[in-house]
């Protein structure tokens, strides 16, 4: 089944871009902006709207099935992809990739993605692009196959068709209390994020921070409906590290610290400190992960910056260097690597939660839903953009189709059997 065309389209992604260098030495908002130069290549301004672009691909029958392309809102941080230039990405597709789509079977989805990104002698192409052509083709294989998404990765992987609902995690950008309100009203089962990246967010010693924690939990028990208790998740972007020290005693002992203001909830910590590199992350985490749970702490570790790609995935679940590994989608490139590193965390006993960033699009969004499914990770992220209501119902609602879609099919081959 050939590609008879590819449609380049540019896009809008749901949020923005933003300079962490720039953010970290202490830029100050000005209502929604940053005031300040920036500091990572390619950033013209601090915070800057984030665009994406569309890969559309031509099937035999003229249908045209969709795949998005970005990066992640901290680009060029804690060893990510370079800032994403749409019209450098749509030129190097036009050039490069182009030609390799037009030469592959569509029905075939990893054989076609190992095809199609083949390295140019040692370098892999872009991992936004990965990104999105692996949105595209695994939408092309569903419908050549007539099947979801979902059980095309359940065929390619030889998994099981799925029957357990994955957990969702919202995040709730600077709108902290409003949109913790709201998911404590809505009942996501992990929440609220609450996008500390700033010493003012963060407070001297982490005194904000901790207020800020406890509030989420007592604003839980004071709205959320009888028997409503999600996992705590708080993304602190390494201020731990940063305020504290980067002693793996020291953070440990302040994670344990929070963990005991809210002693009747599960506790996320992610991205506790940044070592500098992806080795001494791992390191350091490791050690984080073995202080906690010798003490029995029921706060659990999640790793972020420095664990891009599957290869860093691979190097922190094999070293336990994580209780929980963010697999930022966009970081990760072809989505189908991003199921081999949920499949790669539970074979080394780690948890999985299927992430990626606000600056997402619904179509990645709802890609991500059916990866997630087929591999039951152990939680995803509502995406895109940093409201909660426009990316709960997004994910929310594509979980319950597909798993709805997924029911069917079951009863049907049990009563064909």
């Amino acid at each position: 089944m050939q590609i008879k065309d590819v449609l380049l389209a540019p896009g809008n992604g749901a949020f923005f871009y933003d300079d962490q260098a720039a953010i970290r030495s202490g830029a100050t908002q000005d209502g929604f902006i940053y005031v300040g130069k920036p500091i990572t290549p390619a950033f013209t301004s601090i915070r800057i709207p984030a665009s994406s672009l569309s890969v559309g691909l031509v099937l035999a029958d003229d249908t045209v099935v969709w795949g998005d392309m970005m990066s992640v809102q901290y680009s060029g941080a804690g060893g990510r992809d370079d800032l994403f230039e749409a019209d450098q990405i749509s030129d190097f597709t036009s050039r490069v990739v182009v030609p390799r789509l037009l030469d592959v079977d569509a029905c075939l989805y990893l054989d076609a993605c190992a095809k199609v990104f083949e390295r140019i002698g040692h370098k892999r192409l872009p991992l936004a692009i990965e990104y999105g052509i692996s949105q595209a083709l695994l939408r092309a294989a569903a419908h050549l196959q007539r099947a979801t998404m979902a059980e095309i990765v359940c065929s390619e992987f030889n998994l099981p068709l799925p029957t357990r609902r994955i957990p969702i995690y919202c995040q709730s950008g600077d709108a902290r209390e409003i949109n913790v309100d709201k998911m404590i009203l809505k009942a996501v089962d992990v929440l609220p994020h609450g996008l500390i990246n700033s010493l003012q967010k963060f407070g001297v010693e982490g005194h904000t921070f901790l207020e800020f924690v406890k509030w989420v939990a007592t604003r839980t028990r004071e709205i959320g409906r009888p028997g409503y208790h999600p996992v705590l998740h708080f993304d602190v972007y390494g201020w731990i590290g940063q305020e504290i020290g980067l002693e793996p005693q020291s953070i440990a002992d302040f994670i344990c610290k929070v963990a005991d203001t809210v002693p009747d909830f599960l506790l996320n910590i992610e991205s506790p400190a940044d070592f500098g590199s992806t080795q001494a992350q791992v390191e350091n985490y490791a050690k984080i992960v073995s202080i906690l749970d010798n003490r029995g702490s029921s706060a659990r570790i999640v790793v972020d910056e420095r664990c891009n790609t599957l290869e860093d995935i691979r190097l922190f679940a094999e070293a336990k260097a994580a209780h929980l590994v963010q697999i930022k989608t966009p970081d990760v490139g072809s989505i189908a690597d991003a199921a081999r590193a949920v499949l790669l965390c539970k074979a080394n006993k780690v948890g999985a939660y299927v992430g990626g960033s606000c600056t997402e699009t619904d179509l990645s969004a709802q890609a991500s839903v059916h990866v997630s499914v087929a591999t039951q990770a152990d939680m995803m992220l509502a995406k895109p953009g940093m409201g909660v209501d426009e990316a709960f119902s997004i994910v929310g609602n594509e979980q319950n189709r597909l798993l709805a879609m997924l029911n069917r099919r079951r009863i049907r081959n049990e009563n064909v059997g």
